[in-house]
């Protein structure tokens, strides 16, 4: 239900601030008057191969510089092959972007982290290790899933190429102030349930389109005793709710994580960071325009059967039966959805039979994801149905860490192929991708058709729902195992 909240400030009590309403502020550069957006200024800017490329011509062809590039960091995630990335990239599309990236960075003086440097990854994993990502910021890239940022208290989002080239010539952004809505998590997350199955969860509750136009705040136990990844999985997939950005608001827990990172304040500046980091708190008197509320004691492992994020239900559940979904334009989705999946409506989701398996991007790609992964699967072997099992680390940091504790081993003991970092099957602009009617269960955040390769059906679930079903070879959780 919307809420007027110019009404509500008219009245004799002042309403208070949300998060983001509070970062904005600290952002503005110009207040924008008659309905002009608002000018705001942008604290990182991160960039990749596949948005960069027409924003770098746009900075030649006017003979301008980038403003601060300090606050520029590059990244090669997209188009990276994940095996023999000591030789040259095959696909001549990819190499193209990313030897064009490379030129343009080395050109512009932008720091890039090139595949094969340890630094190398998805460009949301390595904002948040490298400690470039901090409370308060505003973050922007020419990618959607920038909202992963927002799990420190950062306002993070995606744009768009023009709006990339304008942050690089000024360092600012001219919008209008976004809506805001609070997703209260509420009680505590049963063992069987994730990150990942809350907000599926959510985006099942709210729909595609439910936080459009807003940046949403996750509130409540459930997510405050989330750890820093497992946060960052939440706000990764605001996007697919329809919003502009989601946020955490920063405790211990982000102070724990980021201390002592390459880019993290230090000594006396690190007290006076966390300080302020302190006072990035919705107060107890704001109004939100939108509110909503999930109980967390009721939630365990989550799936999607159909073709958008909104498409999912409980594990235990079944394929719906289109016929029975009221709105009409929400019927006819389903409909074509079912069709596309090759699924049959009241097949139970432990019943669908899964080829192949993903384990890896910005979503849950990281180090925790591997180790819940790995602690599934260890001492057991790849169904007899699957016909592969691709393990890919967000970044070649985590891909370093893992191999350090022996996860790398447990998987490929286990069948599983091992690769190097990169965006791989989430998106399949690389060679990782499925083949037409492939059935995958993927730790990635999209199910659109296609997505994952043409023809390709994806299933999207949490690490340890990927690991428990390729070892059962149907959809499975670990108490089924």
């Amino acid at each position: 239900m919307g809420v007027d909240k110019k009404k509500l400030r008219n009245k004799e009590d002042v309403v208070g601030t949300t998060l983001a309403e509070k970062v904005w502020a600290d952002h503005l550069v110009r207040k924008g008057e008659n309905g002009e957006p608002d000018l705001i200024f942008i604290d990182l800017q991160l960039m990749h191969e596949v948005t960069s490329p027409q924003a770098f011509e746009g900075l030649r062809n006017a003979g301008r510089k980038l403003r601060h590039v300090e606050m520029t960091l590059a990244t090669e995630d997209h188009n990276t092959p994940t095996v023999n990335i000591d030789l040259p990239i095959a696909d001549k599309t990819s190499a193209t972007q990313i030897s064009t990236l490379e030129a343009n960075c080395k050109e512009f003086g932008v720091r890039l982290h090139k595949l094969g440097d340890a630094d190398q990854g998805i460009v949301h994993a390595v904002g948040p290790q490298l400690g470039l990502t901090q409370p308060g910021m505003t973050v922007v890239c020419g990618d959607s899933h920038t909202s992963t940022h927002g799990a420190f208290g950062a306002l993070a989002f995606g744009i768009g190429t023009s709006e990339v080239e304008h942050v690089m010539a000024t360092q600012t952004l001219s919008l209008k102030p976004f809506k805001t809505m609070a997703v209260n998590v509420e009680g505590e997350l049963p063992p069987d349930a994730s990150a990942k199955d809350i907000i599926l969860a959510i985006i099942a509750k709210i729909g595609t389109g439910g936080g459009q136009g807003h940046v949403i705040e996750y509130r409540g136990e459930a997510i405050r005793k989330l750890s820093m990844e497992a946060r960052m999985t939440i706000c990764n997939m605001s996007i697919e709710g329809g919003a502009r950005a989601g946020m955490i608001a920063p405790d211990e827990t982000t102070f724990e994580y980021l201390k002592d990172r390459p880019h993290a304040p230090q000594g006396e500046m690190w007290d006076q960071a966390v300080e302020y980091w302190k006072s990035l708190r919705t107060d107890d008197d704001a109004v939100f325009d939108k509110v909503v509320t999930i109980d967390a004691t009721k939630l365990g492992p989550f799936v999607t059967w159909g073709t958008n994020p909104g498409q999912g239900v409980s594990i235990t559940g079944s394929v719906p039966d289109p016929e029975s979904i009221a709105d009409a334009e929400d019927r006819v989705a389903a409909e074509r959805a079912v069709e596309y999946m090759g699924l049959k409506p009241g097949t139970r989701m432990k019943d669908i039979p899964v080829d192949t398996v993903f384990i890896g991007s910005c979503t849950n790609g990281r180090i925790e994801d591997l180790r819940d992964a790995a602690s599934v699967i260890k001492g057991k072997h790849v169904a007899k149905n699957i016909h592969r099992v691709l393990v890919v680390p967000a970044s070649s940091r985590v891909k370093l860490e893992a191999e350090r504790e022996g996860l790398d081993k447990i998987f490929t003991d286990f069948g599983a192929e091992w690769r190097n970092a990169g965006c791989s099957m989430c998106l399949g602009m690389n060679p990782d991708q499925l083949v037409p009617h492939e059935r995958c269960v993927s730790t990635s955040n999209r199910n659109f058709e296609g997505r994952q390769g043409k023809g390709g059906r994806t299933h999207l679930a949490s690490p340890i729902v990927a690991a428990a079903t390729a070892v059962k070879g149907t959809i499975a959780s670990p108490a089924d195992l």
